[in-house]
């Protein structure tokens, strides 16, 4: 593999970062893959690549703050990888791959599972949730963890994205005064900074999709029961999904082909099979595809709109119909009824992890939590409350009207009436629209400041959503999503595939301190 440098070191016109000469830079999953199997490659070499990439960038220089703990046992599990590669061949495509996790995903090991809560500081997981251990068992090399939104970003509702007591604020790696969205911060701004090979984020609504797209990268948000939530921090059962954030469409299959999968533990899984996504992907795939235009999600920022109505000359270019524009109704009415869910399934989930995973902890309820939060509030509460907190607490239980109404009309509004009616009517592949505007400046006395999403439709229905990098609006990357019906990643991969390598469209950031 030629080695590469960091664009902010050879380009005398961009802003120069200490110590950023990288030898991996934006390298996918396949070519180190094939470094590795030609030997002259070590997971070890590429994990201690990472690591000091990391400490040069992440924890010093710029500051991204993405990476809240390494994993102290990195080298030592990459060294052992290496070891059976030598003596048995490699157990897949992502044996020897450093991989990030969210710190909202448990792991049985050294480092904590914390959600960004100091309450959670120093507490390890019982066990590895399932997708760690799929991923343990595909040859991944676990990394270390990423900072995010507080508590997923259920906690206030003034909040700034990518700020957690215990992990600080993550930086916008493309201008490090703006946000990355979250609450998925880290996942992404890592990525997007090359301090792994991949990464995985969660998302309840938007936590994948929104930092994938502010921070160049693709993103996907699976059906909600193709990836295990066994071992997630919860907010929603009914929402809750991991899933990749990666540099490149290709990255993104090869993960989700380790990380989807039945789980005995988790019985929305109990329909999804193991599947070769990468065997999805073709160039070709959007000639004679049907995709439906959602226009409402248009007008938010006329730079985005720009982006997506030349993303959406590309799709015509590549032989794509476009049913422009489709009606896809999705109003206020109904994310009032999606945070009523989210509230009241938040007060009822969050004990039960609790209880498996952190039984040491010094809290076991939602309750607990909040008081835990008064009584450190210099650390926890500088900047915003806990709004969302007391809301939830004083919920009451599943069994109630108003959460079963509000439920059933979130259901109704997002998969009937709503995508599977639209793709239906007019005989889609998928629904595209911008994925959200560029990043805004980060502001933690006033919160976040964030323009138009089209996360909610397809994470209310619980379907599967993907982020590509579209372009660039003064510099910020924007997206374009590909939304589908349920179980239809392989269609949406293959789409998004397909625009992604007719345009080309992502730029590794440069760390600059602010815009031009």
């Amino acid at each position: 593999m030629p080695r590469q440098h960091d664009r902010a070191e050879s380009d005398p016109h961009r802003h120069r970062v200490p110590g950023a000469r990288f030898g991996y830079l934006e390298a996918g999953v396949e070519e180190l893959a094939a470094e590795m199997a030609a030997g002259r490659l070590t997971a070890r070499r590429l994990t201690a690549a990472y690591i000091a990439r990391i400490r040069a960038l992440d924890h010093a220089g710029p500051r991204i703050n993405s990476v809240i703990e390494l994993n102290p046992q990195a080298l030592e599990i990459a060294s052992a990888l290496d070891r059976e590669r030598r003596t048995s061949g490699a157990r897949g495509p992502l044996h020897g791959i450093p991989v990030l996790l969210k710190d909202n995903i448990a792991t049985g090991d050294r480092m904590s599972t914390s959600a960004g809560s100091l309450a959670l500081d120093g507490i390890s997981a019982t066990r590895d949730a399932h997708l760690v251990a799929r991923l343990r068992d595909g040859g991944a090399v676990i990394l270390g963890k990423t900072n995010l939104s507080e508590w997923a970003n259920i906690r206030s509702t003034r909040s700034t994205s990518g700020w957690s007591a215990r992990g600080g604020l993550t930086r916008n790696p493309y201008a490090l005064d703006r946000n990355t969205s979250g609450s998925s911060s880290g996942s992404a701004a890592a990525i997007a900074a090359n301090f792994a090979a991949v990464s995985v984020g969660t998302e309840t609504d938007g936590s994948i999709v929104s930092p994938a797209s502010i921070n160049g990268l693709v993103g996907l948000k699976p059906t909600v029961g193709l990836v295990s939530r066994d071992g997630v921090i919860p907010i929603s059962h009914t929402q809750d999904t991991a899933g990749p954030m990666t540099r490149s469409v290709v990255d993104a299959a090869l993960l989700l082909a380790v990380i989807a999968g039945p789980d005995p533990r988790d019985g929305a899984t109990a329909e999804a099979e193991p599947a070769d996504y990468r065997s999805a992907l073709d160039s070709q795939r959007l000639r004679g595809a049907r995709l439906g235009v959602v226009r409402a999600h248009f007008g938010n920022h006329p730079g985005v709109d720009a982006v997506v109505e030349a993303a959406l000359a590309s799709l015509r270019g590549l032989g794509a119909v476009l049913i422009d524009p489709i009606e896809l109704d999705f109003g206020e009415a109904a994310q009032d009824a999606e945070l009523e869910v989210l509230l009241s399934e938040l007060k009822a989930d969050l004990p039960a992890w609790l209880a498996e995973f952190a039984p040491h902890a010094p809290i076991s309820t939602l309750a607990d939590l909040i008081v835990w939060n008064e009584r450190h509030a210099a650390e926890e509460l500088p900047w915003f409350g806990q709004e969302l907190f007391e809301q939830a607490q004083s919920r009451g239980d599943l069994s109630e009207a108003t959460y079963r109404e509000a439920l059933g009309s979130c259901r109704r509004a997002a998969r009937g009436q709503g995508i599977d009616r639209a793709i239906a009517q007019h005989e889609l592949d998928a629904l595209v629209a911008p994925t959200c505007g560029p990043a805004w400046l980060s502001d933690l006395v006033n919160g976040d400041h964030h323009g138009g999403s089209f996360s909610s439709p397809a994470a209310v229905a619980g379907y599967p959503h993907l982020t590509v990098p579209a372009g660039f609006v003064h510099g910020l990357p924007v997206g374009l999503s590909f939304v589908g019906s349920r179980w239809s990643e392989p269609t949406l991969l293959g789409l998004g595939y397909a625009y992604e390598q007719a345009t080309r469209a992502r730029r590794a950031p440069t760390f600059a301190p602010t815009l031009p």
